[in-house]
C-alpha cells in the first residue's frame, strides 16, 4: 500500500505552512497579527496534543495504590485486564475483545527497567512500547522476538552502562514509556490460560534484576479526575494551561531534531521547551489570537479524522505510517485524539466500515453479508476478527452474547471454500448462526482487525471485500 500522509487533513489544518515557509519561522511576536497568532496557536496544539494527552492518560492510569484488573497500575508495574469488558461498558469507544491487555507506564529517569516475558508456547502476544510522543519505538512479541522467554532492558536517553548477560537493550528516546501489552484470547474459556501468562509479565529496576524485588505501593492523588476520558479532559482546558503544560512536558521529553522548524514556529507565540509560558508577557494581539486555539484545533482534528486513511470498498484502511509518524503531525494528533496507543501496521491493521460497498450508511434496518472467496480471508500470520459497534462506537448487546467474528472460531465455510459472514440484527437461521455477527438496531460500524498482517495486506494487494446489502 502506498504511504498515505493525509495531504487533505494537513491542508485543512494549515500544517504544511509550519514546515514549508521556513523563512518566516523566526518572526517576532510583535510582528504577528491576531490572525497569524491564531493560526500558529492551532498548529501548536496539533503538534503538542499527543504529548499532552499521553501525560493526562498516564496520570489517570497510574493513580492507584496497586495493580487493578482494569489494567491500571502504579508507575513501573503491570496492570492486567483479566477478562473482556462487558458490552455495557461505555468508558472507552471501540473496545477490543480479541486480546487481554497488560499495561504499564515506565519512568526511566532514575534507571532502566527490565521487562521479563515467559515462553507463551506459540500464543500470539505483543508488547508495543510508545514514547511520550506516541511513536512505537519497539514491539517485542511473537512477530519480532518469538515465543521464548526473554528479558529486555528499556533504557532511557543518555543512559550508559553494562547489562547482565542475556538481557537485550531497547533504547527509548524519552524517559516516559507506555507499554500496551496484548495477549491473544480466544473467548472467555481462554481466560485462565491467558491470566497465567499475564502473571509472568514482570518489571524490575535494573539495579534489582536477579534479586528478590517487591514493587512499592502507588501514591494516590485524590485531586486527579479518574472519570473523564483524557481527550475529553484536554478539550476543557484553556490555551494558557495547554501551552504551559506543553512547555513543561517538552523539557522532560525533548522533541527530536527533525522538529526544529516546528519548535521555531511555536517559539513565535512564546511556547518554548522548559520556559514558563506567560500570556501576560505576549503582545496583546498574539495573546488574543491564541485564546481559542485548543477548541479550534480539536474541531479541525475531528473533521480530519473522517478523511484519515484510504477508502477501499467502503472500508477505511489506516495509513501505513501509524505509530511511526515522523513529522506527520496531523496524523499523529488525529490518532492521539481518536485512537491513542495505535499499533504499528506490521503488528496490526484495523480497517473500519461505516458504509456498505456502495457507500450507503450501515443500518440495522437491513441485512448484509461479507463474502470472502476461498483463500481470501484477511491475510494474517496470527488471526483476524470483525467487531460490531453501534452509532456511539460501543459494543452491541445481543441474545447470543457475540460481539465479534474471529478466524479462530468454528465458522462454517461454503462447499467451495469461501466464507460468508452474516451481519444483521435478527438471527439468520440455525444453519447460518455460526457466522452471524449481530448488528445494532440503528446505524452501526464494523472494525476489522488483522494481527501480524501478511505482505499482501501491508502492500495493498489484498483488499477487504465490501459489506454487501442483501435484498429483503
Amino acid at each position: 500500500m502506498q504511504r498515505n500522509t493525509l495531504p487533505r487533513a494537513a491542508l485543512a489544518l494549515g500544517l504544511l505552512a509550519m514546515f514549508v515557509h521556513a523563512p518566516g519561522l523566526a518572526q517576532a511576536q510583535g510582528q504577528l497579527s491576531a490572525e497569524e497568532a491564531h493560526t500558529i496557536g492551532v498548529e501548536a496544539v496539533v503538534y503538542g496534543l499527543p504529548l499532552v494527552v499521553m501525560d493526562v492518560t498516564k496520570r489517570i492510569s497510574t493513580n492507584v495504590p496497586g495493580p487493578r484488573s482494569d489494567a491500571h497500575a502504579p508507575v513501573n508495574q503491570f496492570g492486567n485486564a483479566l477478562k473482556y469488558p462487558p458490552a455495557s461498558d461505555h468508558t472507552v469507544v471501540r473496545l477490543n475483545i480479541d486480546m487481554l491487555y497488560s499495561w504499564t507506564w515506565l519512568d526511566l529517569s532514575k534507571e532502566p527497567m527490565v521487562l521479563s516475558v515467559p515462553d507463551t508456547h506459540g500464543r500470539y502476544y505483543m508488547m508495543p512500547m510508545l514514547d511520550a510522543w506516541t511513536n512505537v519505538f519497539a514491539s517485542p512479541g511473537r512477530r519480532t522476538t518469538g515465543n521464548t522467554a526473554g528479558h529486555f532492558a528499556v533504557t532511557g536517553p543518555g543512559w550508559k552502562g553494562a547489562l547482565p548477560t542475556g538481557v537485550k537493550d531497547i533504547k527509548e528516546p524519552t524517559n516516559t514509556v507506555w507499554i500496551i501489552g496484548r495477549t491473544q484470547t480466544n473467548g472467555p474459556k481462554d481466560y485462565a490460560a491467558v491470566n497465567a501468562l499475564q502473571k509472568q509479565y514482570q518489571l524490575t529496576p535494573l539495579s534489582a534484576f536477579g534479586k528478590p524485588y517487591t514493587p512499592p505501593p502507588g501514591i494516590v492523588n485524590p485531586a486527579v479526575d479518574m472519570k473523564t476520558a483524557p481527550a475529553d479532559k484536554v478539550a476543557t482546558i484553556d490555551a494558557a494551561t495547554f501551552f504551559t503544560t506543553l512547555a513543561r512536558l517538552m523539557a522532560a521529553n525533548p522533541p527530536p531534531a527533525a522538529d526544529a522548524p516546528a519548535l521555531a514556529r511555536l517559539a513565535t507565540i512564546g511556547v518554548i521547551p522548559g520556559q514558563d509560558f506567560d500570556p501576560g508577557k505576549l503582545d496583546p494581539a498574539v495573546a488574543k489570537g491564541i485564546e481559542t486555539s485548543v477548541q479550534i484545533a480539536l474541531e479541525q482534528l475531528q473533521a480530519a479524522a473522517k478523511t484519515t486513511g484510504k477508502p477501499v470498498n467502503g472500508w477505511n484502511v489506516p495509513p501505513m505510517n501509524v505509530g511511526e509518524f515522523g513529522t506527520d503531525y496531523g496524523l499523529r494528533a488525529v490518532v492521539a485524539l481518536i485512537g491513542l496507543g495505535a499499533n504499528l501496521p506490521a503488528d496490526a491493521i484495523y480497517p473500519n466500515a461505516f458504509v456498505d460497498g456502495d457507500g450507503k450508511p450501515l443500518s440495522g434496518a437491513h441485512r448484509y453479508v461479507v463474502h470472502f472467496d476461498k483463500g481470501q480471508t484477511p491475510p494474517a500470520n496470527a488471526f483476524w476478527s470483525m467487531t460490531m459497534y453501534d452509532a456511539q462506537s460501543f459494543m452491541v448487546e445481543n441474545p447470543i452474547h457475540r460481539y465479534d467474528i474471529a478466524g479462530w472460531m468454528p465458522l462454517t465455510y461454503n462447499q467451495d471454500g469461501s466464507l460468508d459472514v452474516y451481519v444483521q440484527k435478527d438471527a439468520p437461521g440455525k444453519d447460518k448462526e455460526a457466522n452471524w455477527l449481530p448488528a445494532a438496531a440503528g446505524d452501526f460500524s464494523i472494525t476489522m482487525r488483522v494481527y501480524w498482517p501478511k505482505p499482501a495486506m501491508l502492500d495493498g494487494s489484498w483488499t477487504p471485500p465490501g459489506v454487501k446489502r442483501l435484498e429483503k
